[in-house]
């Protein structure tokens, strides 16, 4: 955040919100614009390099200012926190609308979801790569080749909406009914008891090493390489695991 007053702050936010000061509105989005370029560099490390990060930055600016006009500051919930997912969401709306990933990696992506949710059910836990690779008909070597790709499409991420399997039919952003498993109360995450249930099944069925990826990506907001400094593995391996995590909780947790 930009070097802004706490009092300062709640000024803005009481004239935006009691007034409607367009102004005010306007300082408030100056405000916590760093956010959007953090978000934004965060994303462009994944995505192929012709994306270029300004466009990025302009596409969460948006998320950022309707997160402004949406907020209300008499709730209990920090506005970085609130902020973060409609920048995220932001960012990957315009992605998906430029409708960029090629064919080829949309359908290894459904291909490997379908087997591990084939697997899951089979084995009652999270498949190996082995035998993914197996079921594939492929060997373990591009099968992770292939994992790389579908990572650096950006196209499985816990920030993007996914519709669940429950009547409502709702569609909304993982990360929002997940468990933060660093919390120390984490049952306060989730209204709705039965999705919470229906998360944490399907979280507890990734490895160990998948969960801990899933915890400091999301939840310390540690980035892929600093997560592998911790692990003892590259870059590329944990942005492995995180696909591999994401396409198993798809795979429970979203329509096929």
């Amino acid at each position: 955040m930009t070097e802004v007053k706490t009092i300062e702050l709640r000024d803005l936010w009481r004239r935006y919100t009691e007034d409607g000061d367009r102004a005010a509105r306007d300082r408030l989005v100056l405000a916590y614009s760093p956010m959007v370029k953090y978000v934004a560099g965060k994303v462009a490390s994944g995505l192929p390099q012709h994306l270029d990060q300004a466009d990025l930055i302009s596409y969460g600016l948006l998320g950022l200012g309707a997160a402004v006009e949406r907020f209300d500051p008499s709730r209990e919930t920090k506005f970085e926190s609130f902020a973060l997912q409609r920048i995220r969401g932001s960012i990957f709306d315009e992605l998906r609308s430029q409708d960029w990933v090629p064919r080829s990696v949309r359908a290894k992506a459904k291909a490997i979801e379908r087997v591990t949710r084939e697997l899951e059910a089979e084995f009652h836990r999270a498949p190996t790569d082995d035998e993914v690779a197996e079921a594939l008909d492929t060997s373990v070597e591009a099968f992770r080749e292939d994992l790389s790709k579908i990572a650096n499409s950006q196209m499985i991420a816990l920030d993007e909406p996914w519709t669940l399997h429950d009547s409502s039919g709702d569609q909304v952003s993982l990360i929002e009914t997940l468990e933060d498993p660093l919390a120390q109360d984490p049952s306060g995450a989730l209204d709705d008891s039965e999705r919470r249930d229906r998360v944490a099944e399907a979280v507890a069925l990734l490895p160990e090493r998948e969960k801990l990826v899933v915890a400091l990506y999301y939840y310390e907001n540690l980035t892929l390489r600093e997560i592998g400094e911790v692990l003892s593995v590259t870059e590329s391996r944990i942005s492995q695991l995180h696909t591999k995590a994401m396409i198993g909780l798809r795979g429970v947790l979203t329509e096929a």
